[in-house]
Formats: C-alpha cells, structure tokens, sequence
C-alpha cells in the first residue's frame, strides 16, 4: 500500500479529542467549553459510534471530564499540552504498507501568535498512545491546513501553507514536493485566502471539506451581512475549475454558512459549519444560530446520507479560536486484505 492520508470517511481506530484544561486561557468560558467538549465526545461515542479518546491535563480537567461523561464510554487520557487543537499539534496518522503510521511536524504557534508549553509536544504523547510509528519532519505544518480524499489529492490555501511565517521560502513547488514526501500527495488543490479574522492564517478545514471522493463542500452566504459572502463564491467556482489526483472534475456541493456571528466589538469571527467531524457512523457539524445552523444540518445530511447528522452548539469553544474539527484528530483503522 503506498503511503496515504485516507479521507476521513474511512474507519477509525480512534478520535483524539482536546479537552480545555487551562483556566488561565479559557478564563469565563472554560466551564462552557468543557460542557461542549463533552456533549461532542458523547455523540462522538454513541450508540454504533468509535472510540473516543479524551486528552485532559492535570486533576481538575480530570475530575471536571469524569464528572461530565458519567456512563459515557469515553477514555481519559492524562498527557500535557498548550491547549486542545489537536488537529494542528497531533499527527497526522497515515498508512502505508506496514499498516498506521503518524507524521509529526514544527508547531510554531500558528506562525508565532499563540505558542503554548507542551505544544510541541502532543504528536509523540498521541503517537505512542495509539502504537503507531512517529516519523518527524522539519516543516512546520497545522493538520488544520490541509483536507484530503483518500487518493492523494490534498486541498489546501495559500494563505497559510505559503505563509513566510510558516516555513519562509516556501513557494507552490517546494511545498508540494514536501507534502508528496511527508504524506504521499500526489497532488495538491490550491484555494486562496481563508476565512476573515481567522488566526490560523486560513484553515481549509474551515473553507473547504473533501466529503467523498471528488466531492468537496464549501459554504455559501447566510445573510445579507455574511463577512465571507464573496470569498466562497469565489472558493466554488475556483473548485469548479480542478480535477483531482485520478483526473476527474470536481463537483462542488453548498453548505450555508453561519452567517455574520459576532466576536465582540462588531468583529466577525471565523466561525463555519464546514468545521465538521466525519465520524465512523455520525457527521458532527458545529451550530452557532439556529436558522442557518437548521439550512447546514439539512445540507450535510443529503451528502452523508449512509451516517446520522448531528448539530451540537460550539459558542463557547469558538471563543478559544476553532471548533470541531480544530479540536479532534482520527486515528484510522488498518483496513482489511
């Protein structure tokens, strides 16, 4: 088997989930947090569901995680970091023909803004958990930044991943020969810009989601003063444009946005339904307002119509900068011979 990231529609093993541990970063909103962290990890862990396996640090979160997932069958799991975004420390867990492997990269705190002790340090703890070999690379990479389809097309913006805060000198070749290295891309879908006043530098796992073999999701406006409106008309037609690694066009499916969701002092957040977990047996999508949350819901379940649809609020764990997505990572299961 020639080494892949496999969509995140393939059966896990596992999903790692970041638990907020830090009353010093969370302040008023930690206990809000956790109650959705823990509402995620239950459906995450539901009837027909996967295993989950919660990272918390320290006796507090612990006793706050054990309290909240009473009866649930989840794993707790004590280990040490900056905080919950485990989709950008984490590994990013491959296969190859030795079976799962996990690829760990630079964290430099999203290009220098937030950098966290123990940060550096949550791919080696989830890599040894879960048995899998640890391959380290000098790169700096957010798992956040990339979206994959199982084939070796990887979807991606320029805003981040050619960022000079990232990795300076980088252009278009340099990075996809790095990615072609690291997790076997063969080859690489490049939008723009990401999503406004979103720290990362433009996650694609807020713009754009692969959500089956040469399909991929993208938001459109909700409102008349959606911040984004124009930046996902232009992210669908520019998908429009591509074809994937196995040379078939894309076809680009719509998703209603959030909308306008404010971050204080009139400010947009960079809030997105398109922060959604693809589960064993559940797609979990972040909800912030219920009208356009309704619209999303409905959306998502017409293109997983094999899995149950859930929306979950994710106010609270907005305020920290991600959602969903942000703060979980599949471990993928060795698929049968």
């Amino acid at each position: 088997m020639p080494l892949t990231v496999p969509g995140e529609w393939a059966p896990h093993a596992a999903m790692w989930l970041g638990f907020p541990s830090h009353e010093e970063l969370w302040e008023d909103d930690l206990a809000p947090a956790q109650a959705e962290v823990a509402a995620l990890a239950r459906a995450l862990a539901g009837p027909g569901g996967e295993r989950v396996r919660l990272l918390v640090q320290g006796d507090e979160a612990e006793a706050a995680a054990r309290a909240l997932l009473a009866g649930a069958r989840v794993e707790i799991v004590r280990g040490l970091f900056g905080d919950i975004w485990l989709r950008d420390t984490g590994p990013i867990f491959t296969l190859n023909q030795n079976g799962v492997a996990a690829a760990a990269f630079r964290f430099n705190g999203w290009g220098g803004k937030y950098v966290l002790e123990g940060d550096d340090g949550v791919a080696e703890q989830l890599a040894a958990a879960s048995g899998a070999p640890l391959t380290g690379h000098e790169m700096v990479l957010e798992g956040g930044a990339l979206d994959h389809d199982g084939f070796g097309t990887v979807l991606t913006t320029r805003q981040c991943l050619l960022n000079a805060n990232r990795n300076p000198g980088w252009d278009v070749a340099v990075a996809e020969a790095a990615l072609k290295s690291a997790l076997g891309a063969k080859k690489v879908l490049w939008l723009g810009d990401g999503l406004l006043n979103d720290h990362t530098d433009g996650h694609v796992d807020n713009l754009a989601r692969f959500v089956a073999p040469g399909v991929v999701a993208c938001p459109v406006s909700f409102g008349r003063d959606d911040p984004n409106g124009a930046l996902y008309d232009e992210t669908a037609a520019l998908l429009a444009s591509m074809t994937d690694a196995r040379g078939a066009p894309l076809q680009v499916m719509r998703v209603a946005s959030p909308g306008f969701i404010d971050a204080g002092k009139g400010e947009p957040s960079p809030a997105s339904h398109m922060n959604f977990i693809i589960a064993n047996s559940a797609v979990i999508a972040p909800i912030y307002e219920e009208r356009a949350g309704g619209f999303a819901l409905d959306a998502l379940a017409g293109l997983f119509p094999e899995r149950e649809v859930i929306g979950l609020p994710s106010r609270a764990i907005l305020t920290g900068g991600g959602s969903f997505h942000c703060i979980t990572q599949q471990e993928p299961a060795i698929p049968p011979l």
